[in-house]
């Protein structure tokens, strides 16, 4: 079975509250990016998006449209996007395999 980028079923209700509060197209899809920085070399960018490149990988899990770019993709492939829905420490969480060290607030990591 390829890799992919997944979201939890938690993760896939909070992205469609977020949409339809923004009252979003269909099209839209969640952007799942890569960059340099954070506490631990590389930090997680989330961002909406409805023009994917033929040179992003894109998945659908849960109801949600996923785009990863092909360098981001080198990092992410396995990854499982879960949102915590506690009150004090609540927010997306990234469960990435390919991450070796991550920092205390969990979005950035190292491979």
């Amino acid at each position: 079975m390829a890799a992919t980028v997944e979201v939890t079923q938690t993760a896939a209700d909070k992205i469609s509250t977020l949409f339809s509060q923004k009252e979003l197209s269909e099209e839209v899809g969640l952007r799942i990016g890569v960059q340099g920085g954070g506490c631990s070399g590389l930090s997680y960018n989330l961002s909406l998006d409805d023009e994917p490149t033929k040179f992003d990988r894109v998945f659908e899990s849960n109801g949600v449209l996923l785009i990863v770019d092909k360098k981001s993709f080198l990092y992410t492939a396995g990854l499982i996007l879960d949102f915590d829905t506690d009150d004090f420490n609540g927010g997306f969480v990234f469960h990435n395999p390919k991450a070796k060290a991550t920092c205390g607030c969990g979005t950035s990591f190292s491979v």
